[in-house]
């Protein structure tokens, strides 16, 4: 009744009702096996396994290369390359002759050694380049200048660098700052603020949040067991530390959830809108693994990263449970059967 007069609406015919059960069934046991993979971290080890020296048949030089293995983390005929501009390596026991070796060389260590005596450095590597080119060079100096050849330690240490993570992080804010101007001025889509209808790039976030805060965690509490996996790295999350498993699996699970927000984005967004919320979607990861690499390192990234769990338990909550009903008609959500809010039609 409006005015003294009776409102006739129109109603629609009816839809039929589309209830998202799967979808958000499944989701809710990757959450719950995920948050089991973050709570086991904590009970179980997380060093590698120290090799067996005493199988038969083993010889001299293979147990020393295991040995070396579990105490450097390299060994005997592992490759590096070298990533600064130059580095000076001593011809011992030949005292003032040197080689030079520049960018982009690469060696491979042919002998260890102990000088007790070195206020330094006790651990000296033999480097060979070339046949005529070899040489000596304290462990530590080896570490900072030089990277395994593998792919994926040559891509930890470019991360790792801390010119590459300022200008990371003076871009994604740049990112942010445009954005969020356009979203002001034209209503954009947003991660979580004005957000498209998919529960995907907020968990994509905390996957990243999850994933940095493990990672800070091992270089705050194991760093050894972070240091073996940069010289021996790998893409599998079995026959690793279990804190590794779970760094792995939040990786994992982030490309996954990734092609999930990439279909769900360009079903509900033109391709330009697609494209600002996928920059502002970067941000947002970006400033999620800086936030909690910094914070988990003073200890209170945890406490913040509860935090996250809350705020992704009540969008999720809202998504599944509240409005977990859709029109059959406009595809709008629903809290109940009924007639749609939004079209009137009849929801059975």
């Amino acid at each position: 009744m409006r005015n003294g007069k009776k409102e006739n609406r129109k109603i629609k015919p009816a839809g039929h009702l589309f209830r998202p059960e799967s979808l958000g069934h499944h989701l809710h046991k990757i959450v719950l096996l995920f948050m089991l993979v973050l709570g086991g971290v904590v009970l179980v080890s997380c060093h590698y396994p120290r090799p067996d020296l005493k199988v038969k048949g083993m010889d001299r030089k293979t147990r020393d290369s295991l040995s070396y293995l579990y105490e450097r983390h390299y060994t005997l005929n592992t490759n590096f390359e070298l990533r600064q501009d130059s580095v000076i390596i001593e011809c011992l026991p030949v005292k003032d002759c040197y080689n030079t070796l520049h960018r982009g060389d690469r060696v491979v260590v042919a002998e260890f050694s102990i000088h007790r005596k070195d206020t330094v450095d006790s651990v000296w590597v033999k480097l060979a380049h070339t046949q005529d080119i070899q040489g000596w060079i304290r462990e530590k100096d080896l570490k900072q200048a030089f990277a395994p050849t593998d792919s994926i330690s040559q891509f930890i240490y470019l991360f790792s660098d801390t010119h590459a993570s300022y200008f990371v992080i003076i871009f994604a804010l740049f990112i942010a700052a445009w954005i969020f101007r356009l979203f002001r001025r034209k209503q954009l889509k947003m991660v979580y603020f004005n957000d498209i209808d998919s529960i995907y790039p907020l968990f994509l976030c905390l996957l990243m949040a999850c994933s940095a805060t493990i990672y800070e965690s091992m270089q705050v509490f194991v760093p050894e067991t972070w240091e073996h996996f940069y010289f021996n790295p790998t893409l599998s999350p079995f026959k690793v530390p279990f804190i590794l498993s779970a760094f792995l699996l939040t990786i994992w699970l982030f490309v996954i959830v990734l092609l999930a927000v990439l279909d769900d984005l360009f079903r509900q967004l033109s391709a330009a809108a697609a494209f600002f919320y996928l920059l502002g979607l970067a941000s947002c990861c970006i400033f999620c693994y800086f936030f909690f690499i910094l914070t988990t390192h003073i200890y209170i990234g945890y406490f913040f990263l509860l935090i996250f769990f809350a705020i992704f338990a009540k969008r999720a909550h809202l998504t599944f449970v509240t409005y977990r009903y859709r029109c059959g008609n406009c595809g709008q959500k629903m809290k109940s059967k009924g007639i749609c809010p939004n079209c009137g039609a009849i929801n059975q």
